[in-house]
């Protein structure tokens, strides 16, 4: 006998699970599978004996499994998601479950032919949807906007409600039609009294529980290991204690302890959700094996053409006219209120209640009883068929879900990863950035990437992501195993063939990575990168000063091309083709010209004093540019100066402000210039602001001579784990103004910002040039600056057009009377100083001689 009710509970457990993952390898939505799989084991096959199912403790382990799942649900719920939606998720608990109480009573009445009594229970029954089986769906879906909100909140704060609602009937029908019959009145005004008892005993027991229990966890009472055994205690505990004082009050009790735990601001409450969402997988597998299984064959008897009609009438005139006018008087658009009028099906709470019910009624109404459950039944697996394939093609045409979505779930969020992640965002394309390590979290947001504290191996980090225009995941961490779990944890969100992940190492023997080694394909997304890329790989070439390139290919830059001038040291990372962004991974498609290629790409090697310079260069003309003609006070240019400084890092101007007004940080480095600098956590390159004083500013005794004007002031911040480059440049533009009055006779004298910047710039690395007719320089006008033939190492780094100086692109076209700064290599500027230089009289070779040079020695022709 005891070997039979083992076998028995271990069946229900491995057909619950086993069905799950079936119902996830094959996609399709669990609750029919699991539906299907309990009534064969039961009715069909007897495997599991629909007798041994019978009693009161199947009612007892159903309503303590449904607590425990609106308690989790209940835990998913924050109150900021209201602020948009809470209006319409008010009406619809309310207003759309009183029409649908109504609409659903009266179809079973007129259209099944149940009596009145019974087709009022079960159209309060049918109040109810479920989390068990909306949010599912809406993983599914990947609802944007307010839809999937306002969903989630319905499906679950219905389900009490629903209860409740359904508990009040059914003590009506009691009283009604017990020994002791009562009239219509007296058993209305003892519901009203149940109402009242409901409302005050769960909310005093959530309130009291939640209290006692934030407590516990505030003041440390409760060590980590038994915090989830306790919170399963506390739940288990007053869900019994609320249904002992008062019928069914425990679901609504449950739902208000998890809205609140979730809500409050005092104990963390992510390891207890973790427990819970495992905790709830068991509880539903094991629920619908149990109640399918505790069907008979006779059920059949009732799916008839009446049975089949009522569902039809629940899905296509019920559920709308609900949602139609629960949006009454809400901003909810058409598209909004037709996705929610497509969206309830029914789930394990109905399935529940119903059962407990007809074995409540049995005595009543002997004749009709055994249709409330079939009914039921038949309604939870319609729903969830209809609903569940067709949901996803409606929200894509009604343009509440993304056809294709394009965007990219980054999991990881360290510091090549938001490079990579910046890349594709400034291709515009969505990312999204996840990691555990809140450092790394506030980082990006700095940055200006939309990124979240959370754990990617939690089933509510599926809820809490807001996934929409998101199609793809990359699980880029150091960590193999994170990286795997997170792509199984994530693939009833996204295709097979749209989950990638990174492997941490490269094997040094075999050149496999490590995951092709340890990890089974199924249980790892696609090799991200290629299989010969690795974590390991990729930081090694960050490390090494790699970066992060936008290519445009064409016939004559190939991906062949481009691995050639990197001595095929570059890593390719994507590809933007049209409005498509293709994952370089295994097998992925090839490049194609008119396609932009982001790869990751080593450093060219080069002589040290040439990288310095070729990165000060850049600097110098990436540089904002202030330009104060009439007086003005050092505090003044610091403030302007440090909110253009603002722009481009993740420091505040106040910060910046007050770190350069610092005494220590305003000494001139000669006379007539200074150099504000500063070193800082949190930015990534140098940057830096020119400023010109015409009539000079005032700073602090410079231990020349006090109250000496400064015409020129360099504001520079760099990181501050690169102090050796901040040195360099410091060293770079002290050694241009070496000569302090011809220095600052030129910075006063320059015409434009253009010429500004020149004057800082090494003369034999640039040439200034402008562009006019009948001049050598003639051949550059309507031509993009990408067709220049220009030697290599050269480019166009400013072009003056009009009033406007900027820093052009490659298809930026040339015009006449533009005057544009070339930058690079002397060998090649020197080249291109003798091709464009203007022709000088022949009558005085000495003259064009010296003319010559002075042009060239000055940096322009």
């Amino acid at each position: 006998m005891t070997e039979h009710i083992l076998v028995g509970i271990v069946s229900v457990i491995v057909l619950g699970i086993g069905t799950q993952w079936l119902a996830w390898r094959f996609r399709v939505p669990s609750i029919l599978l699991l539906l299907l799989v309990g009534f064969v084991a039961g009715p069909v096959t007897g495997f599991l004996s629909p007798e041994s199912l019978q009693g009161d403790w199947v009612f007892a382990f159903v309503s303590l499994s449904i607590g425990i799942i609106l308690f989790e649900g209940g835990l998913n719920l924050r109150l900021g998601e209201l602020r948009e939606v809470g209006v319409a998720v008010r009406n619809l608990i309310s207003i759309g479950v009183l029409v649908t109480w109504v609409l659903a009573g009266l179809g079973a009445y007129y259209i099944v032919g149940l009596n009145l009594s019974l087709s009022i229970l079960i159209g309060a029954i049918l109040t109810v949807t479920g989390p068990t089986v909306v949010i599912p769906l809406l993983r599914h879906v990947r609802a944007s906007g307010r839809v999937g909100t306002m969903a989630k909140w319905e499906g679950i704060t219905i389900d009490p409600v629903g209860a409740i609602l359904a508990v009040l009937v059914l003590e009506t029908i009691l009283l009604i039609h017990g020994v002791e019959a009562e009239s219509l009145g007296e058993a209305m005004l003892h519901a009203l009294e149940g109402l009242f008892l409901v409302f005050f005993i769960s909310v005093g027991i959530s309130i009291t529980a939640a209290a006692v229990l934030i407590l516990l966890l505030r003041r440390r009472l409760i060590p980590d290991y038994l915090q989830n055994a306790v919170a399963l205690m506390v739940v288990v505990g007053t869900f019994a204690l609320s249904n002992v004082l008062q019928e069914e009050s425990g679901l609504l009790e449950v739902t208000l302890l998890g809205i609140i735990m979730a809500n409050q601001k005092y104990v963390p409450v992510r390891r207890i959700s973790e427990f819970k969402e495992n905790l709830q997988v068991l509880l539903i597998g094991c629920l619908f094996i149990v109640l399918s299984a505790r069907l008979e064959l006779g059920v059949l008897d009732y799916f008839d053409g009446q049975a089949f009609l009522f569902l039809a009438v629940l899905i296509l005139a019920v559920r709308p006219l609900a949602v139609m006018a629960s949006a009454w008087g809400t901003n909810l658009n058409w598209k909004e209120q037709a996705f929610m009028a497509w969206l309830a099906p029914r789930g394990i709470v109905a399935a529940a209640v119903a059962s407990l019910f007809a074995f409540r009624v049995e005595a009543i109404f002997p004749q009709q009883v055994g249709a409330l459950v079939p009914l039921v039944f038949l309604v939870i697996v319609g729903t969830v068929a209809v609903y569940g394939l067709t949901i996803g093609p409606l929200a894509r045409y009604l343009g509440l879900a993304e056809p294709d979505a394009q965007g990219v779930l980054f999991v990881g969020a360290h510091t090549w990863a938001r490079r990579i992640a910046k890349a594709v965002a400034d291709l515009g394309y969505k990312v999204l950035l996840v990691d555990s390590n809140a450092k790394n979290i506030e980082q990006a947001r700095r940055e200006e990437l939309p990124a979240e504290v959370a754990n990617a191996l939690t089933e509510s980090a599926l809820d809490e992501l807001n996934l929409s225009g998101i199609g793809r995941l990359l699980a880029v961490t150091p960590n193999e195993e994170v990286n795997a779990l997170a792509a199984l944890n994530f693939a009833e969100v996204f295709e097979s063939n749209d989950i990638f992940q990174l492997t941490a190492r490269s094997d040094q023997n075999t050149g496999k990575s490590s995951h092709d080694i340890e990890l089974p394909r199924h249980l790892r997304g696609r090799p991200l990168f290629g299989a010969k890329t690795s974590y390991q790989t990729l930081s090694a070439l960050f490390n090494a000063g790699g970066e992060i390139r936008t290519i445009e290919l064409d016939e004559s830059t190939t991906l062949e091309t481009v691995q050639s001038h990197y001595d095929d040291g570059a890593v390719p990372l994507f590809l933007h083709r049209a409005d498509k962004l293709i994952v370089c991974a295994e097998e992925s498609e090839s490049p194609q010209p008119g396609d932009t290629l982001v790869a990751f790409v080593p450093s060219l090697q080069r002589p040290a004093a040439q990288s310095d310079a070729a990165t000060f260069e850049h600097l110098i003309t990436h540089a904002f540019v202030l330009d104060f003609e009439h007086p003005t006070t050092y505090a003044e240019v610091v403030k302007e100066a440090a909110a253009l400084l603002a722009l481009r890092t993740p420091v505040l101007a106040d910060e910046l402000m007050a770190e350069f007004l610092r005494e220590d940080k305003a000494t001139p480095i000669t006379r007539g210039a200074a150099l504000p600098h500063c070193r800082l956590p949190y930015i990534d390159q140098p940057e830096l602001v020119l400023v010109r004083c015409r009539a000079g500013v005032t700073l602090l005794d410079d231990g020349i001579e006090p109250a000496s004007p400064v015409y020129a002031l360099f504001f520079l911040v760099s990181p501050e784990d690169n102090p050796r480059r901040h040195l360099r440049i410091l060293a770079n533009i002290a050694s241009r103004i070496d000569d302090a009055e011809q220095f600052v006779a030129e910075w006063r004298a320059a015409r434009n910002e253009q010429q500004l910047k020149e004057t800082l710039l090494h003369h034999e690395r640039f040439l200034a040039l402008d562009i006019q007719p009948d001049t050598p320089t003639a051949a550059f006008i309507d031509q993009p600056i990408g067709a220049l033939d220009l030697p290599p190492g050269n480019f166009v780094a400013l072009l003056h057009r009009g009033e406007e100086i900027t820093v052009p692109h490659q298809d930026t076209t040339l015009q006449a009377d533009d005057r544009i700064t070339i930058i690079g290599d002397p060998a090649g500027i020197h080249r291109l100083f003798g091709q464009y230089r203007p022709p000088q009289p022949v009558e005085d070779e000495e003259d064009e001689e010296s003319e010559g040079m002075g042009e060239r020695e000055n940096g322009q022709v």
